[in-house]
């Protein structure tokens, strides 16, 4: 029974990390596990991710209003033109993550992906989102895992592109988030309405 659906302030089941705020109950209701396309918005999500590394969730979520306005609403070919000036900015932005290693990433993936067609890193990260039915349904958070054989491929994928920031478990938090795969616990309230790659 432990690490399974629990209920939430309206009754219903949810999983038990999306219950801790209220910021992780809306995002975890009306976010996390539903289909995410456009290069722009996945470029979010991938950089969000790299923030991520090594802190809470809760701490990025926060602040992505401050991510958003720092790195020009995450718009591709606008970082990709952030210059020194800008980058030094940005390690003085008290609303995002000052990490110099995840700030350099940011804009070097944003000059690397400048150069991509319109459509490509939605249809290579999407290349990646395995069969619906390749695995059981997480009864609990322990059936919940890490890294998979998709996220290393994505991530290896990624990384000869010249992307960095990258690894398994990032591509892994990726294709959680942003709908490659449905990790709601099988009696979580949300996980109907996030699974849309079944139908896929």
């Amino acid at each position: 029974m432990s690490g399974g659906a629990i209920p939430g302030p309206d009754g219903g089941l949810r999983c038990p990390w999306g219950l801790s705020t209220e910021d992780y109950v809306a995002y975890h209701d009306a976010e996390w596990g539903r289909p995410v396309h456009g290069d722009d918005a996945l470029f979010e999500r991938l950089s969000l991710e790299a923030f991520q590394s090594g802190l809470s969730w809760i701490t990025i979520l926060r602040r992505r209003e401050g991510f958003r306005a720092a790195f020009a609403d995450f718009k591709i070919a606008a970082v990709a033109e952030f210059g020194a000036a800008d980058r030094e900015r940005l390690l003085a932005d008290a609303g995002i993550i000052r990490n110099r290693a995840k700030v350099d990433a940011t804009l070097a993936n944003a000059r690397v992906l400048a150069d991509w067609p319109a459509g490509e890193l939605d249809e290579l990260i999407w290349s990646f989102a395995p069969d619906a039915t390749a695995r059981p349904v997480p009864a609990t958070l322990a059936d919940v895992p890490a890294i998979t054989d998709e996220s290393t491929a994505l991530s290896k994928t990624l990384k000869k592109r010249g992307l960095r920031f990258v690894g398994p478990t990032t591509a892994y938090a990726l294709m959680q988030a942003c709908g490659l795969v449905n990790d709601h616990l099988a009696d979580c309230v949300a996980r109907e309405a996030s699974g849309a790659r079944a139908s896929g």
